[in-house]
């Protein structure tokens, strides 16, 4: 067997003398990642190795039998004897030198690995010029398609992507057509959750920009030391590790189009003097250059922190502010809303229903009721999150209010649970008229407020009011407050 394997070993070294001219160094390796031998040219490559290992004029001769580590420290032939998985091509740096180097598994008759041999390309700098030349080529190509990407970012929503036709919905929809008629910068006010991005997308579109980009920067995601850099680009070279190409900047990107700042009352008091001055003059100057860039672009901040207050305590410029609120939008919470509950249940429904590939559950009454009865902190993201948790969690052909047990337990078993037996449609018509005396007790008495707290038509509450014996007179004692009409009516 040993006779076999020096036949093979053998055999490579001619086969590397045949190609001698085609290649630098070379070198073969037991199976225990020890040299069998290496070429001469092996030896200009490394002469600080070979002169610590004391190897002298017959270096090639005195490195047999030592582990290939000790010629070449970082070597990756011992990974190609265990593995027995070829490395056909590699670039690698080799004191002064870049290596084009080929490693192969050596084999015997039967398969198994006895050693494995490398090579490196004569002249390998000049035959990787073509790769790096093609590569830089793609590279280049790359960053044009970016260019061109970023030119053509657009809104994804419109004003018709706003669900809900609630009186604070429906004035939501009138501001944003009317913001769309104008120029000035835009400050969307609400909480978390309630929807202002797709307010600032809805305003794009119905702007005279819609063919421009829309470019939308959270501020409150990015560190403070790249922050600069994210709004106004950096120079080429600007610092240590900085590309050589210069790199827009978000309102670089936005030229021509929308800018939107989510979360603006995160913004430090250093870049808020910046962006004053950009808001002011149209123009910014990039990180580490001295050329201003001059930029057309429209402002749509937006925040769910009371600006007034963090002027109070010297934590937002008050000119800052002014310049943004030129349009203010105050977006309603979904607890003032909650007409709208429904079609938006509805609408999440059917969305997990695809996202989970499942057929579409509806909303039972009784589970709309759980749903009222909740104060929705979180808003339509949070319903949004509640609806998928019930189709993650629960198992059934409809949402009913027990599948909310777990999700809003502390409203679910209040309105769930019976205080007493008795048939079910007593309990149902006993809690509604309890529902609606109440909604009336908070409207003062007033018809269309409490229609609108029910997410019911007034004619549908005067005949539930009728049927369960409610009167107004008997209820309050006094006449009921004057009555606007319906929107529409």
């Amino acid at each position: 067997m040993l006779g076999a394997r020096n036949e093979q070993f053998a055999a490579a070294r001619d086969l590397l003398g045949m190609i001698d001219e085609m290649i630098d160094g070379a070198l073969l390796i037991d199976q225990d990642s020890r040299i069998v031998w290496l070429n001469e040219k092996h030896v200009w490559f490394s002469p600080k190795q070979m002169t610590l290992l004391g190897l002298g004029p017959d270096a090639c001769a005195k490195a047999v039998g030592k582990p290939v580590e000790s010629l070449i420290p970082h070597s990756r032939m011992r990974e190609v004897v265990e593995t027995g998985r070829s490395i056909p091509l590699d670039v690698i740096k080799y004191g002064e030198h870049t290596l084009l180097v080929s490693r192969l598994p050596l084999r015997d008759q039967t398969g198994a690995v006895i050693g494995a041999i490398s090579f490196s390309l004569k002249n390998s700098v000049t035959l990787l010029r073509p790769i790096a030349d093609r590569f830089n080529k793609l590279h280049s190509r790359l960053v044009h398609m970016e260019k061109k990407l970023a030119a053509v970012r657009t809104s994804k929503y419109t004003v018709e992507n706003l669900v809900g036709f609630s009186p604070p919905m429906l004035r939501l929809k009138r501001l944003i057509r009317k913001g769309g008629q104008i120029n000035s910068s835009a400050l969307l006010l609400g909480e978390t959750g309630s929807g202002k991005e797709l307010v600032a997308h809805a305003i794009h579109a119905a702007s005279d920009r819609v063919n421009g980009p829309f470019v939308g920067l959270n501020v409150a995601a990015i560190p403070e030391n790249l922050l600069e850099a994210e709004c106004f680009g950096v120079a080429p070279g600007a610092y240590t590790g900085a590309s050589h190409q210069p790199r827009p900047g978000k309102f670089q990107l936005a030229h021509g189009g929308t800018l939107f700042l989510d979360e603006i009352g995160d913004m430090p008091l250093s870049l808020q003097v910046k962006l004053l001055r950009v808001l002011q003059e149209r123009e910014v100057e990039p990180l580490g250059s001295n050329q201003v860039v001059k930029v057309d672009v429209r402002i749509i901040a937006a925040t769910s922190r009371a600006l007034p207050e963090m002027i109070k305590e010297g934590k937002f410029r008050a000119d800052l502010f002014y310049r943004l609120n030129v349009f203010p939008v105050q977006l309603p919470p979904l607890r003032d809303r909650k007409e709208d509950l429904e079609i938006l249940a509805s609408l999440f429904s059917e969305r997990t229903a695809a996202t989970f590939d499942q057929p579409m559950r509806n909303v039972t009454p009784q589970a709309l009721e759980v749903l009222h009865a909740h104060d929705w902190p979180g808003n339509v993201r949070e319903l949004a999150n509640v609806i998928e948790q019930v189709y993650a969690r629960t198992d059934g052909d409809q949402i009913t209010a027990d599948d909310f047990a777990e999700i809003l337990p502390q409203i679910a078993p209040r309105l769930t649970a019976p205080s007493r037996k008795r048939p079910l449609a007593e309990a149902v018509d006993e809690y509604e008229r309890s529902l609606i005396l109440t909604a009336l007790t908070e409207a003062k008495g007033n018809k269309l407020e409490t229609a609108r707290k029910l997410g019911l038509a007034r004619t549908n509450l005067y005949a539930k009011m009728s049927r369960h014996n409610i009167s107004l007179d008997t209820q309050y004692g006094v006449a009921a407050e004057a009555e606007q009409p319906e929107l529409g009516a």
